[in-house]
C-alpha cells in the first residue's frame, strides 16, 4: 500500500495564475503586495492573486493588519516584473 497516492493522483497546475483566497480556484486579476513590518524588512513584498470577487476582501484582511502596500492589476505587475529583469 503507497501511503504516498492515498488522495489520488496530483491534479496538474494552472496555467494562469490563481486567486490566493481559500477554496476559490478562479484566474487572478490583481495583485496585493504586502509584508509583515514585524519580520519583513521595510523594501521587501510578499503577494497575494485575487481575483475580481475576492479583491476587496482579501485587501481588508491585509489592510486591518497594517500589511497591506499596493494593489496592482495582474498584467501590470507582470509587466514591471519583466522589465525589471531585462534591466
Amino acid at each position: 500500500m503507497n501511503l504516498a497516492n492515498l488522495s489520488g493522483p496530483t491534479p496538474p497546475s494552472p496555467t494562469t495564475p490563481q486567486c490566493s483566497a481559500k477554496g476559490c480556484r478562479a484566474d487572478a486579476v490583481w495583485v496585493l503586495a504586502w509584508n509583515n513590518p514585524k519580520l519583513h524588512t521595510p523594501e521587501r513584498r510578499k503577494t497575494w492573486l485575487a481575483c475580481a470577487e475576492h479583491r476587496e476582501h482579501l485587501s481588508q484582511f491585509l489592510g486591518v493588519r497594517g500589511f497591506l502596500k499596493d494593489v496592482v492589476a495582474l498584467a501590470e505587475w507582470q509587466s514591471a516584473e519583466q522589465a525589471a529583469q531585462q534591466d
